[in-house]
């Protein structure tokens, strides 16, 4: 099996010698936030939670992210909530980029290592712990569920990376995969969180233009991305934001691997 590697941030600041010029880029079409600006006087704090604290790297805000939130969770040994999440119309995905977390949901514990990957449904009852001896780093992406009548919502479960096979694109050669963890034909679903790995020399072939709004965050590799009308170098580390129909494209440049996991809301009609 091949050994997935994760990137996490580790905070500190930047000496003072360091020069102010960096990749970050806000537009009207697209964010980025390299890994660079993730030190500590950018964390955040949350009611509820001990030793433990958070980059946040989308909002919904006005010319930002609309339909979803995404930060960067820092546990602490001994850290974590009996009650993580204020919003109880909130749904949330976890992945685990470092360390070991106790997830508890509706009393059943689960150990989540990197590649850690958990659902939770709107309502759900979680609790989060850091019981190990270091450090453990995880994404926590959160969403308004938008019910359907007639549609129950989805179950929570938890899963891991390194269990599920990547789907090769068509016609790629297996240089485009996508690992996906729930079946995009579940309706009860309206947002997918997966992991995307290209191959050194693997590419989006076209600019991809669509109704769903992104968040990507490069979890390993480099590669050269095509956001708007602009190629912006990426590397592991990195968060990428995509409005709604701003155009995409992808080169992978090597010497490994590129990934990243990626956000995008589906499967409901436009709010009119």
């Amino acid at each position: 099996m091949t050994r997935r590697t994760y990137y996490a941030p580790q905070g500190g600041l930047p000496p003072q010698t360091q020069l102010l010029t960096d990749r970050a880029m806000f537009t009207e079409a697209y964010a980025v936030i390299p890994k660079g600006t993730m030190s500590d006087i950018v964390t955040s704090y949350l009611p509820f939670w001990e030793g433990a604290r958070f980059w946040v790297l989308s909002r919904p805000l006005s010319g930002f992210a609309e339909t979803f939130s995404q930060y960067i969770g820092e546990i602490a040994p001994g850290g974590g909530s009996d009650r993580p999440e204020s919003d109880p119309g909130a749904e949330a995905v976890i992945f685990v980029v470092e360390g070991t977390l106790e997830l508890m949901i509706a009393g059943t514990v689960h150990a989540m290592g990197p590649g850690g990957y958990a659902f939770l449904p709107p309502g759900c009852v979680w609790q989060m712990h850091n019981r190990a001896g270091a450090p453990a780093r995880f994404h926590w992406i959160r969403k308004a569920y938008q019910w359907v009548e007639g549609l129950d919502a989805p179950e929570p479960f938890v899963t891991n990376e390194n269990d599920i096979p990547p789907a090769a694109m068509p016609d790629t050669d297996g240089k485009w995969a996508t690992t996906r963890f729930v079946d995009m034909a579940d309706m009860r679903h309206d947002m997918h969180v997966t992991i995307v790995t290209f191959q050194p020399s693997g590419v989006i072939p076209f600019a991809e233009t669509h109704v769903m709004e992104h968040g990507l965050y490069v979890l390993e590799g480099k590669a050269v991305y095509r956001l708007n009308q602009d190629w912006v170098e990426v590397e592991a580390g990195d968060y990428m934001w995509l409005r709604a129909f701003c155009p995409q494209a992808c080169y992978a440049g090597g010497p490994g691997p590129f990934r990243y996991l990626l956000y995008k809301d589906v499967n409901r009609h436009m709010p009119l």
